[in-house]
């Protein structure tokens, strides 16, 4: 019997590879890395899995909490970068929050003489700096350049030419720390006032008729005693303001000396100005009466409104105006109901169009446009809000299309994030936004934010994903750095490295703390350089390629049609593994698939990011939903974007103890009728129900033995318990609340959780796991003939 090659390779990629499969990697990699803590001392060495619970011990270089690189040994030339096609990048969290059992970085305080730094490329003292003279000097790591040592920081050197006090200074020993700024790092030389929290409240009929401003109003209440504080024994010092509006703007003195609130309307809201100064920026310790009874009257005041158009331009341009008339940064909450198709500066069309009928090509060039934000006004907004550090969150109630694309804008390039709660309804989502709501208060950020990523001679920073802003090409500015944004950065080289020396890089972020302190954070990384291609493939990290890969992918959708992107995407990923097949792996044959062992998982999760709903939605995929997910993307860390593009699926038959029951592979082959299993998306929870559960296991989550009857009720038995623990456990892992949706096997609602069984064909037209190895193995003995 002969076959043709599709066949070979079919038979191949069913009996060999899939015999290991994703899930067996994870797992290896818990047991084999998560006992050991991982110390950061050894350069080039590549972390844990991000599925991988460990300890971290910063040894001089940073946490991959904080970067996590695509490449831990960079290829020595240009020419043998371009030959792998691996690309060299690190996705960087600058702000990450570390466990209990890790120290976060030290802040180190070097008085008005500031931070120690090298005379020409600025680098700041770190573990890499050589010191040399009897501790006299300095020579840079990055640059090589020899600096004076200032005489209150000079200190002797021991037989190794260390200095003697290398192991009490952060800076000298630690890979991530913190400087004190001194004036000479604040704007116009003066120090910075504490930031401000500005919350506005569309209040026009779709977001009174759904219940959001009444429950966004009692929460307030709440949340003023959360806001953001360094010493949680002290006070905040953020000051708040409210802002109430649909197609005119209502400003509210809430100063303390006021019996009941007063309220100010702005209705020429083409030239937006502030009303009032006094009475509008306050404390909530000061103003704590006054701010309550606004917040249990505005429901009240607008109860029967019947205004359904709304601004959105001049609300930003309002809280813009507060922040400089205040003369400090702050973070504006605007909480938004519709498309703004109101007379005023940023109005917008409805640009939806489900037909897109024509050619493919009119299709593409409709899409890029529809994708694309509709005017330069917000992004001309947002360049003036990045100056002032006025960073923008977006919570989003929308019943219909509201141009994501546009709206979210200013927020992605404030730093800011969007949140979206699609036909918002007080009873069913009430959970989840206030979830959303009170996390997003409470976070560690920074504010008024500007990071600059230095490297060593032969590499240099290209390219920057994320949410920010950019006015040059080495500065990424963001008018709030919270702790879940990362900025992810591409390396080219421009010169030739050393496999003796290595390469080095340096985040530095420059920000203003909640309790308006300046100061200065310092992430170090090494690598090791090689000039072997078998070096480069044995130091890679899958997971954080995938990221890279899917925010350039996404990006590229703004001005490249889908498939294009997607067929680029397949390529490049067909020449990583060609170039190992032909230059590192063993003699086989044809028909075997060959992949580096730290990249056995590069094509089932490149399937993943070729099926999301960004590049291959399905028809249930909207505009809107579309923009916010390519948005969402821009700045996850490595570990989001892993669920998001492989979920986990846990069957649920026996929990006992503290550990987790082992996740399954992906794929509706693996669910058993007679089984419950938990599905964790990132941003979704599934608890599917097999036909025909046992009824112990019904009883034991449900407390019923009948399948018609099912809710998730709390009860007093240790599955349940357990049960409970795990969903709270994944919640806590997330940025963004996880809604638990409970779905019964053949009811209409399995459609949307078999859309995230990722190694199924779906129905949009995406491959199969098994069908795409068959598809990359073909691409890659293509380019290898």
């Amino acid at each position: 019997m002969f076959l043709s090659d599709q066949q070979v390779i079919g038979c191949v990629c069913k009996t060999r590879f899939l015999l290991l499969p994703q899930i067996q990697v994870i797992e290896d990699d818990r047991v084999n890395k998560s006992s050991e803590p991982f110390t950061t001392g050894v350069k080039g060495q590549a972390p844990p899995l991000v599925t991988t619970n460990f300890q971290v011990k910063d040894q001089g270089n940073a946490s991959p909490r904080f970067i996590r690189c695509t490449a831990y040994n960079m290829p020595c030339t240009a020419d043998m970068a371009k030959q792998s096609q691996v690309p060299l990048a690190a996705v960087i969290k600058p702000l990450a929050t570390l466990p209990p059992d890790e120290t976060p970085p030290y802040i180190v305080d070097h008085g008005d003489g500031g931070p120690i730094r090298c005379n020409r490329c600025k680098a700041y003292m770190c573990p890499y700096m050589q010191f040399i003279e009897g501790g006299r000097r300095f020579q840079c790591g990055f640059c090589s350049c020899v600096t004076e040592v200032p005489p209150h920081y000079f200190q002797h050197l021991d037989h190794t030419g260390k200095r003697v006090d290398c192991y009490d200074r952060p800076e000298l020993s630690q890979g991530s720390y913190e400087f004190v700024a001194t004036v000479d790092y604040c704007k116009n030389n003066k120090l910075p006032q504490p930031p401000s929290f500005i919350f506005f409240i569309d209040v026009s009929y779709n977001a009174v008729k759904s219940g959001m401003v009444n429950v966004v109003c009692q929460e307030l209440k709440t949340l003023l005693d959360y806001l953001p504080r360094e010493n949680p024994e002290a006070d905040s010092v953020v000051r708040v303001g409210f802002v109430t509006y649909n197609k005119v703007l209502h400003f509210y003195n809430v100063k303390s000396s006021l019996a009941q609130p007063q309220m100010m309307v702005v209705s020429d809201v083409s030239d937006m100005f502030l009303p009032l100064l006094d009475g509008f920026l306050v404390s909530v310790n000061d103003s704590r009466m006054v701010i309550e009874s606004l917040l249990d009257q505005i429901p009240e005041m607008f109860a029967d409104t019947r205004e359904t158009e709304t601004v959105f331009g001049p609300v930003i341009q309002a809280g813009l105006e507060a922040l400089k008339a205040a003369d400090c940064a702050g973070k504006l909450f605007v909480f938004h109901s519709t498309l703004p198709i109101a007379e005023a500066p940023g109005k917008l069309k409805n640009r939806e169009d489900k037909k897109l009928v024509g050619t493919d090509k009119e299709k593409d060039k409709k899409l890029i446009w529809q994708l694309s934000p509709q005017s330069g006004f917000y992004s001309n907004l947002s360049k003036e809000c990045v100056a002032q550090g006025c960073c923008v969150d977006l919570f989003l109630f929308p019943n219909q299309y509201v141009d994501v694309a546009t709206l979210g804008v200013v927020p992605v390039s404030t730093g800011g994030s969007v949140y979206k709660y699609t036909y918002f309804q007080a009873e069913t989502d009430r959970e989840r936004f206030l979830n959303d709501l009170r996390r997003d208060v409470q976070k560690p950020m920074g504010f008024d934010a500007v990071m600059r990523v230095r490297t060593s001679t032969g590499i240099r920073a290209t390219d920057f994903f994320g949410s920010f802003f950019m006015s040059n090409t080495t500065d990424v500015e963001l008018a709030g750095l919270d702790c879940d944004k990362t900025v992810t950065v591409e390396f080219r080289h421009d010169d030739k490295l050393s496999e003796d020396t290595g390469a080095l890089m340096q985040c530095a972020v420059l920000y203003t703390s909640c309790s308006g302190q300046r100061r200065l954070r310092v992430h170090n990384m090494a690598v090791n350089c090689c000039s072997q291609l078998a070096d480069l493939y044995r130091n890679c990290e899958t997971d954080t390629i995938i990221n890279f890969f899917s925010k350039y992918a996404y990006r590229s959708i703004l001005n490249t049609p889908t498939k294009t992107v997607r067929d680029t995407m397949v390529n490049q990923c067909a020449q990583i593994l060609a170039c190992y097949r032909k230059n590192c792996a063993s003699p086989s044959s044809a028909g075997q698939l060959i992949l580096p062992e730290c990249m056995k998982l590069l094509p089932v999760y490149l399937n993943c990011v070729l099926k999301s709903d960004v590049l291959q939605p399905g028809a249930d995929v909207s505009l809107d939903d579309r923009a916010y997910l390519r948005q969402l993307l821009s700045c996850m860390d490595v570990s989001e974007s892993h669920i998001f593009f492989y979920p986990r699926l846990l069957p649920l038959v026996k929990l006992a103890g503290g550990s987790l029951p082992m996740a399954v592979r992906n794929s509706e082959e693996r669910l058993s009728k007679g089984g419950v299993y938990l599905l964790e998306t990132g941003l979704h929870l599934f608890l599917w129900v097999g036909a025909n559960a046992q009824q112990e296991l019904l009883s034991n989550i449900f407390g019923t033995p009948t399948f018609s009857q099912i809710d998730l009720p709390e009860l007093d038995n240790p599955f349940s318990q357990r049960l409970r623990e795990i969903i709270e456990s994944f919640r806590s892992q997330r940025s963004r609340y996880m809604k638990l949706m409970v779905v019964k096997q053949e009811d209409k609602a399995e459609l949307i959780f078999k859309h995230f069984l990722c190694e199924d064909k779906s129905t949009s037209g995406g491959a199969s796991y098994v069908d795409f190895l068959c598809h990359m193995h073909k691409e890659i003995r293509q380019l290898l003939s």
